[in-house]
């Protein structure tokens, strides 16, 4: 197989959750570049990212879900299935955020983080795994980690318990599940310029003690996970299970 073909998607249906707008449109879109035909599950309509792939001439679904209804996600699997005769890769990228001193944090925010960035991470990536199981040939699940997946943070207690949970359960749906060929693997975005930080990047002293950090001296967008979701979706990654890639401009490395 030839370094072209190792990263054609062409013929694939990538389900990418959570893809209205910033990391989940950007891989979205990358994924459609390289020719998957992309479902999009998210809570609302995402015009702009439907429109982008139209635009690009790209086969496209909408499928709205809350995250909440876990048992719904065969039913969503199946209609995806139904439209494009086929699933071959999920990206499980949907999340939320709460901050607060963990000696005031609430019930419900942890419940309404940790269900939507761990709960239903596992439960479509096991709605996927069995429709994969059922075609045959194996596929890939890619799931969304932080650099909170390995360091504490501060005022994000859910956040961080999801995060790290995330990378966890993507080694064990791993061991699981390579015998059917089924690659589970992760990513785990350093800090990135999207809605979630909006607020550490307002806070111009947090703002710079973050960038001295990096060493790439700038926050990551949403383009810079182009390259490494199509790798991890793609037969490049054949032989690459339970691995958390951090693209991090470095972060960890300091």
């Amino acid at each position: 197989m030839n370094d072209k073909k190792l990263f054609d998607l062409s013929g694939r249906v990538a389900l990418v959750t959570g893809c209205n707008k910033g990391l989940g449109q950007g891989m979205a879109l990358a994924l459609a570049d390289a020719g998957a035909r992309i479902v999009a599950l998210t809570r609302t309509r995402p015009d702009e990212t439907l429109a982008l792939l139209a635009g690009r001439g790209t086969p496209a679904l909408h499928l709205q879900t809350d995250f909440g209804d876990i048992a719904g996600f065969d039913g969503l699997v199946a209609q995806a299935a139904a439209h494009f005769g086929r699933v071959d890769i999920l990206v499980n990228n949907a999340g939320t955020i709460r901050r607060a001193e963990a000696l005031e944090f609430s019930e419900r925010d942890w419940d309404e983080v940790v269900d939507l960035n761990l709960k239903s991470v596992f439960f479509l990536s096991q709605a996927v795994a069995r429709r994969l199981v059922a075609q045959g040939g194996g596929g890939k699940i890619v799931n969304i980690a932080s650099m909170l997946s390995y360091q504490g943070g501060v005022r994000v207690p859910s956040y961080t318990a999801s995060k790290s949970g995330v990378l966890g359960l993507t080694r064990e749906l791993a061991n699981e599940w390579a015998p059917h060929g089924i690659n589970v693997n992760a990513i785990a975005p350093g800090y990135m310029a999207t809605d979630n930080t909006e607020a550490l990047r307002a806070d111009a002293r947090r703002n710079e003690a973050i960038l001295e950090r990096i060493p790439a001296g700038r926050w990551g967008r949403p383009e810079d996970l182009a390259g490494p979701v199509v790798f991890l979706a793609s037969a490049a990654a054949d032989y690459v299970h339970g691995f958390t890639l951090a693209v991090d401009g470095g972060w960890l490395a300091r």
